[in-house]
């Protein structure tokens, strides 16, 4: 098979290693000049996956039309900023019905639309898209440990096609049709795994990082549900699994960039000298826009955009929200 892998970051370079490793035909993407011969000439991205060693057979290409012109399966992964320009340009070359697969977590700054709705508008009509999602550090894909992750679309089939394509016996796929929920869930729980790395910062404890999770999880599932998703995909992969990973993990680049508010950086200083995009600081964003739209209270994401945009202490958000009116765990 030809896939096309459209993004060279971390996830999208771990995703073209997994695949070509497989010993499918794959291209991999790059904006980046220097990424392409990186890739080409050492077989390995020394900008977003430095030390994996990548497959010999994968190619990257910094002409999109190139990358894209032949593939059966195109795996959008560039950032969610992002997803909306690039796949429009490479939609141009889009030949017949490939599958289209969004390996992107975050929402559309602009307009607040998940991934697969700015394929939807940017790709030809009849074009089969899916999303795939999950706990999955890009490094942790690439060195071939266990990892289990989900695949969705509208169509089951499609979810069906997209299991078979990058299932491993080191990475498992499984089938998925509420895309709005594993989307929504892939997106928002980079913003409270910031707010976790905050507390870990502060230097707080197990007891605050685990009501910070679980009252993570019900708010993620409050607008989840709001906005037509299922709300047990959040006690899923998609979301109990992917927002665990990473506000726990240390590979985490939200959790990492929440330590370094904790501990007193600017988001300017914190962000200083990254090449990577931490999705979470535009998902917070996103997300409390999205929840004024729907009427849907979000008091940590309120309070870690706080945080992020005005300067507001760490301390005084964690204050703000212990102190809020007391409530019955379900609302």
């Amino acid at each position: 098979m030809k896939i096309a892998v459209i993004g060279a970051g971390a996830w999208g370079t771990a995703l073209a290693d997994l695949l070509a490793r497989k010993g499918d035909h794959v291209t991999l993407w790059a904006r980046e000049a220097e990424v392409v011969a990186s890739v080409n000439q050492r077989h390995v991205n020394e900008m977003f996956l430095p030390g994996a060693a990548l497959a010999p057979a994968l190619r990257a290409e910094g002409d999109l039309a190139a990358a894209i012109r032949g593939a059966e399966t195109v795996v959008s992964a560039a950032p969610s900023h992002a997803v909306r320009p690039v796949m429009a340009e490479a939609a141009k070359t889009l030949a017949g019905s490939p599958l289209v697969v969004s390996a992107s977590k975050g929402l559309d700054p602009d307009r607040l639309e998940r991934p697969s709705c700015v394929l939807a508008d940017v790709l030809p009509h009849g074009v089969p898209v899916a999303v795939l999602s999950g706990p999955s550090f890009a490094w942790e894909v690439f060195q071939q440990q266990p990892t289990a992750v989900v695949a969705a679309a509208t169509d089951h089939g499609v979810a069906q096609r997209t299991q078979r394509v990058f299932s491993t016996g080191y990475f498992r796929v499984y089938s998925h049709t509420d895309v709005v929920g594993v989307e929504l869930a892939g997106a928002l729980k980079n913003v409270i795994a910031l707010a976790a790395g905050i507390l870990e910062g502060l230097g707080l404890g197990f007891n605050t990082r685990a009501a910070l999770i679980t009252r993570g999880l019900a708010e993620m599932t409050r607008l989840g549900v709001k906005l037509g998703a299922q709300p047990m995909t959040f006690a899923g992969l998609a979301g109990m699994g992917d927002l665990i990973l990473t506000a726990t993990g240390a590979l985490s680049r939200n959790r990492t960039l929440g330590v370094a508010l904790g501990q007193g950086k600017t988001l300017e200083q914190a962000l200083a000298g990254k090449p990577a995009v931490v999705e979470g600081v535009n998902t917070t964003r996103s997300a409390v826009a999205l929840g004024e739209r729907h009427g849907v209270e979000l008091p940590i994401a309120r309070e870690v955009a706080n945080v992020l945009f005005q300067n507001k202490p760490p301390r005084q958000a964690i204050s703000d929200l212990m102190e809020r009116e007391l409530k019955a765990e379900s609302r």
